[in-house]
């Protein structure tokens, strides 16, 4: 029989391994879960945001003895980290947690029980229409049975191992309470994370191991598994949309003005945090029109949008096995990541301290109208490394290799960033300069596609990626210097003395993936005949496999280019899209980009 000390207290630093073991135990069993996931939307990301809240919250701090201190910081490091209905619903209920632990530094079982059961209230008040038979019951079903157990048990090995078993029977019984369960026959996701991180702290206090648990502190690579066999719908609304607003006056009713305010953008709205800092999670169509809607009540400190439509296609109805990953710069339009189930990670644009996730929740339209009214110069950030490996570790567990391919990794560390996450999955993967950026990336992302849609194997791709690198052009044309040299990439006293001459330059990729000056029209008519006569040298050395136009805010000039490149070579280009915010902030309004692979 298994001795084990008795665990009289809970102080701070035995909390913490316990919520490490907890994590590491979700880490380890994130798939699972996400094959369960049916309830509010089959996407199956219910792991993977549970796992990212949880990896959060443990990596972000040293724990003290004190256990409102430790309790306070996780909670607040979850709040920040929190992904999706589980993730948002768990980091509530830490705060909870966090908020009722009175000052002293330990628990006992009794006051335990009395904070944890105090707690389920705050997780509740965290979701608009709460629905029984999901995480939320499985945990006040837990929280109610410790409370029950508050004056007959003293240690806090015997309450954790008794009440895991309490819950596990309560996960059993959700799809006795939700129909959707009932009918894929499956228990609710979010319940089970709950569970098996209960699990996790259930070993904790019978082992103890905490060198283990430190050592494993460090992101781990996730197994596969396969997709569920249930089919699944969404429900009409498209987008998981996520924000953590911070409020100059942290107020009581900051709730309830954030709730009014996004109440009419779609459904499934959960908010987390306290009168200083709320997160909040809703399902909508419209990411863009909610985070305009709510910049009048507070700074935007992090935004997180996910493609629940398209999750719900991979998970039930993926087209190839091959998973395609670029990033928002590459300015293809929605018809063809749709059609082809390309996977964008977007860049981001600040107006000082407000980040906008670009053309997600910050359309072009949008961008250039905060650029007319904004005294605030816009700056570009890359991808954060977890928003990559949050990315890769949900495509793992569906697909059995994953290609990227993105912006030159001499104008952005987002080609770096990419490729140190796929390095974490359990699937081969490879990562992909394209040496350029807009259409020109946009056409070497399209081919892939085409050719995975052609049978491609992945290893015949990652072997034809460079040649198409090498056989890539792009070229674009500005109205004037002015965001160029804003942004650095045109010296100022160089770029003074060409806006005293008028010039409109022309700029194109170098072979080594910079932006190099390289024409000087002083017209608009005198640049579209500089790219024309280009393209005509360019076709002279291979074959075209295709072109593809970008612009901002010029659409006419670029249908013009159009209607003149397709009488020169017999064919439409591949795509016109309007040029992502990202690029927009370094070129300003009135650029024409031309992009061009040859076979």
């Amino acid at each position: 029989m298994l001795w084990v000390m008795e665990t009289l207290q809970l102080d701070g630093k035995k909390f913490y391994y316990s919520f490490m073991a907890g994590a590491q135990k979700v880490f380890m069993h994130y798939a699972l879960i996400n094959k369960l996931n049916v309830f509010p939307v089959p996407d199956g990301d219910t792991g993977t945001n549970l796992a990212s809240t949880l990896r959060s919250a443990m990596e972000s701090f040293v724990p003290s003895h004190d256990i409102k201190s430790t309790a306070v910081a996780l909670a607040d490091a979850a709040l920040v980290g929190a992904r999706g209905n589980s993730g948002i619903i768990f980091a509530q209920f830490l705060y909870g947690f966090s908020n009722e632990i009175p000052t002293g530094g330990t628990l006992t079982v009794s006051s335990f029980a009395e904070v944890v059961n105090r707690s389920v209230r705050y997780a509740y008040e965290a979701i608009t229409n709460p629905v029984e038979g999901t995480m939320i019951t499985v945990i006040r079903e837990w929280a109610e049975f410790i409370y029950s157990l508050r004056d007959q048990l003293e240690d806090f090995n015997q309450l954790i191992i008794a009440s895991y078993h309490r819950a596990a029977e309560a996960l059993a019984d959700t799809p006795k309470k939700l129909e959707l369960l009932a009918r894929a026959n499956v228990v609710d996701a979010g319940g089970k994370g709950f569970v098996v991180f209960l699990e996790g702290m259930v070993d904790f206090f019978r082992h103890g191991r905490i060198r283990s648990l430190v050592e494993m502190r460090r992101s781990m690579k996730l197994p596969v598994y396969t997709p569920p066999p249930h089919s699944g719908k969404y429900d009409g609304f498209r987008y998981c949309t996520e924000a953590l607003v911070s409020f100059d006056h942290p107020a009581p009713d900051n709730r309830r003005k954030l709730t009014d305010m996004v109440s009419g953008f779609g459904n499934s709205m959960v908010i987390a945090g306290s009168p200083a800092k709320l997160r909040i999670h809703i399902h909508t169509n419209d990411p863009s029109g909610m985070m305009s809607a709510i910049r009048p009540l507070g700074c935007i400190l992090h935004q997180k949008v996910d493609d629940m439509l398209l999750q719900n296609r991979v998970v039930h109805h993926r087209n190839w096995d091959i998973a395609l990953v670029t990033d928002s710069t590459c300015d293809l339009p929605e018809e063809i990541t749709d059609r082809y189930q390309i996977h964008v990670v977007p860049l981001s644009v600040h107006f000082g301290q407000e980040g906008y996730l670009d053309n997600v929740t910050l359309t072009p339209e949008r961008f250039y109208e905060m650029l007319k009214e904004s005294s605030i110069h816009p700056t570009t950030s890359q991808p954060g490394y977890r928003d990559f490996l949050n990315k890769y570790q949900f495509l793992s567990s569906f697909y059995g290799s994953v290609i990227g391919l993105h912006i030159s990794d001499q104008m952005s560390g987002t080609c770096s960033t990419s490729r140190k996450a796929a390095g974490e999955t359990a699937v081969p993967s490879a990562v992909f300069s394209s040496h350029s950026a807009g259409c020109g990336l946009g056409l070497m992302v399209l081919r892939a596609a085409r050719e995975i849609e052609g049978g491609a194997a992945y290893g015949d791709l990652v072997g034809r990626i460079p040649g198409w690198v090498e056989r890539s052009y792009l070229s674009f044309g500005t109205r004037t210097l002015k965001y160029l040299i804003r942004g650095g990439r045109v010296g100022a006293v160089r770029g003074r003395i060409g806006q005293l001459f008028g010039i409109q330059p022309l700029l194109r990729m170098s072979e080594a993936g910079r932006i190099e000056l390289w024409k000087k029209p002083r017209s608009a008519a005198e640049s579209m005949k500089m790219m024309l006569d280009e393209a005509i040298r360019i076709l002279q050395s291979g074959e075209l496999w295709g072109y593809a136009i970008s612009h901002a805010q010029a659409k006419g000039t670029a249908e013009q280019l159009a209607a003149q490149l397709e009488q020169l070579t017999g064919r439409p280009p591949m795509f016109i899209r309007s040029a992502s915010p990202v690029l927009g902030t370094h070129t300003g309004p009135g650029v024409v980009g031309l992009g061009i692979l040859l076979e």
